[in-house]
C-alpha cells in the first residue's frame, strides 16, 4: 500500500534500508513506485473509488545503518549507488545520522554529518540529503506521571536528539560542504525532465 501511495504523490520520497542494514527492500519499492499503480481508495466525500496514479519518478534510498553496522562511510554510499545503477535507478541517497548509523547514541550524529561533509567536499554527488534528530535541548525524556506539566522544554520525549547549538554547527558544516561541492563540480546539474537536480 504504501508504494502505491507513493506512486501518486506530487514530491519525493524517501525509503529506508531494512533493519539488517540491506538495501534490497528500498530499492525494489523505488522500482515500483516509478510506474503507474491503481488501487481502492476512498475519496475526500467518503466514497470508495479507483484511484490511478502517473508514478513517482522522484524517490530515493535513506541509509539509516542496521543490523550489520553503520552504512554513511564512502565504501557504503559507493554501493549504494552501484545497486541503484544496476537497476537503472537514479544514485540518489539522503544520508540519517541517527538511528543505526549513530549506533543509537544521538552524540555520534555531528560525527556522522562530518563523514558526510568531507565526501561532499570531494565531490560525492550521490548524496542528496541527511537525516538529523535535533531539537531545542538535548538529549531525550520519559513523560512523567504529572504529564505534561512535567516536561522539560525543548527535549524530546521519543529518540533522543541534538541540541540546537550542535545542529547549527551541523547545518554549518553540511552547507559550507555543499558549497565546495557546487564549486568543483559547477552549476546544478539539471534533471531529464528539466527540473532542478540535487543540491
Amino acid at each position: 500500500v504504501h508504494r502505491e501511495l507513493a506512486s501518486g504523490l506530487s514530491f519525493p520520497v524517501g525509503f529506508k534500508n531494512g533493519t539488517d542494514g540491506t538495501l534490497d527492500v528500498a530499492i525494489d519499492a523505488i522500482g515500483s513506485v516509478k510506474h503507474p499503480h491503481h488501487f481502492l481508495s476512498v475519496t475526500k466525500p467518503g466514497n470508495v473509488a479507483i484511484v490511478g496514479t502517473a508514478g513517482n519518478e522522484d524517490c530515493f534510498v535513506i541509509l539509516r545503518g542496521g543490523k550489520k553496522g553503520t552504512n554513511y562511510d564512502a565504501q557504503s554510499i559507493t554501493e549504494a549507488k552501484r545497486d541503484l545503477e544496476k537497476k537503472g535507478l537514479k544514485a540518489r541517497l539522503m544520508v540519517d545520522c541517527s538511528h543505526g548509523n549513530s549506533e543509537k547514541n544521538h552524540k555520534n550524529q555531528p560525527k556522522v554529518a562530518h563523514t558526510l561533509a568531507e565526501q561532499m567536499r570531494g565531490g560525492e554527488e550521490a548524496v542528496m540529503g541527511v537525516m538529523i534528530e535535533s531539537n531545542i535541548n538535548e538529549g531525550a525524556q520519559k513523560v512523567p506521571p504529572e504529564g505534561k506539566a512535567g516536561l522539560k522544554y525543548g527535549v524530546s520525549i521519543t529518540d533522543a536528539c541534538i541540541g540546537w547549538e550542535d545542529t547549527e554547527k551541523v547545518l554549518a558544516e553540511l552547507a559550507d560542504a555543499v558549497a565546495t561541492r557546487r564549486s568543483k563540480l559547477g552549476p546544478v546539474k539539471q534533471a531529464a525532465n528539466g527540473v532542478n537536480g540535487h543540491a
